[in-house]
């Protein structure tokens, strides 16, 4: 039980941010019913090792048959929310539309998480996170001087993505509770990662972001704001920004605060080297020894195996483990609410019959489903 508990969510199964949306939805309580294809055939991943299915109840139906299509309409006038990642135009085109869904619950939340939107001139082609991230700016501010890098699909699909999806129904959730009128949600995900960069826009604009790479405080072009390799190929982060922390850095480095200064971004790139240079001196966990308990705002470059097994992460049970699958526990805590007691992602279709039955379907008309 959770916060959103009492809340019904269909999701069309898709891939990337849509089922990682449903799962925060999950996660924080809500009866989150994936509607997808009874197998998987080819997937490297089915729904039962997905850590994304987590929560979930899955139901297979056939929205290409009229049967299947009126079935789900059938649950849609008993939901709340219904959300769907597909290309512009494709649910109109099953007859799922949001025209036709809000013609049978006028309050219903109506997400859809695309890449470039729902309208505009690149909205019908095809992309991925890297594409859209490309586009929207984030991806060119984060890298080296010579070339960007790949933050995984953590900037565009998941943050510009399901977070902005997630947050949408929920605002929409609200107002639809006052009004009794439902809404259609347009997340895109090259919107959503634009948006993050709103700081970098005001500091850009107040002249203290430059657009080249690697030549900012917290981009990798300040030395007291890096990734340092140590003597035993490990890799360590600082991150004192401050000057109070950045004193506690240099005093655990055992370095001349006046050979040392701060803001001159001119001795930037000199004094990266020499802090490389002094890194390379001691193993990670020698420095993780020195560093204990400072507030130098040091930590080690933790693989997700390692970060498993941290003290900090230990106690907090930021990892928990179902059905054999470690995992990151439901994110934010609630007071009133314990939401690491999950249920295992389901198979696809397990759930089926019992969903139906639950949104009044009798056994004939299950067979005849069937």
């Amino acid at each position: 039980m959770g916060p959103l508990s009492g809340i019904k969510v269909i999701e069309l199964k898709g891939i990337g941010p849509g089922p990682y949306a449903g799962m925060l939805l999950a996660d924080m309580g809500a009866d989150v019913i994936v509607v997808e294809r009874s197998t998987s055939p080819g997937s490297a991943l089915p729904s039962k090792l997905d850590i994304n299915s987590r929560g979930k109840r899955s139901i297979a139906l056939n929205l290409q048959t009229p049967q299947g299509l009126e079935a789900l309409l059938r649950l849609v006038e008993r939901s709340d929310v219904l959300f769907e990642g597909f290309r512009p135009g494709v649910a109109e085109r099953l007859g799922l539309g949001p025209e036709i869904c809000l013609q049978r619950n006028p309050k219903l939340v109506y997400g859809r998480l695309t890449g470039w939107g729902q309208a505009g001139p690149l909205a019908h082609t095809a992309g991925h996170d890297l594409n859209y991230i490309a586009l929207s700016g984030s991806l060119a501010a984060i890298g080296t001087k010579e070339k960007p890098v790949i933050p995984l699909n953590l900037v565009g699909d998941y943050a510009g993505g399901s977070h902005f999806l997630v947050m949408g129904i929920l605002a929409a959730y609200i107002e639809a509770q006052r009004t009794g009128k439902g809404q259609v949600i347009d997340a895109a995900i090259t919107d959503g990662s634009a948006s993050l960069l709103s700081l970098f826009y005001s500091l850009h604009h107040s002249n203290h972001w430059e657009m080249q790479r690697a030549s900012n405080f917290i981009d990798g072009g300040a030395h007291f704001y890096n990734v340092y390799q140590t003597s035993d190929g490990q890799f360590v982060s600082v991150a004192a920004i401050e000057p109070k922390f950045y004193t506690i850095l240099l005093d655990k480095l055992a370095l001349d605060p006046n050979e040392y200064p701060q803001h001159n971004k001119s001795e930037w790139p000199e004094l990266t080297e020499k802090f490389a240079s002094v890194f390379k001196r001691k193993t990670r966990d020698e420095w993780c020894e020195i560093f204990v308990d400072s507030d130098a705002c040091f930590a080690p470059v933790l693989d997700m195996q390692e970060a498993m097994q941290h003290p900090h992460n230990k106690y907090r049970n930021t990892y928990i483990e179902s059905k054999g699958i470690r995992q990151a526990a439901p994110a934010p805590r609630f007071s009133r609410h314990d939401l690491n007691d999950i249920r295992p992602a389901p198979a696809e279709g397990d759930d089926t019959e019992a969903v139906l039955k639950e949104f009044g379907f009798s056994e004939q008309q299950i067979a005849e489903l069937k």
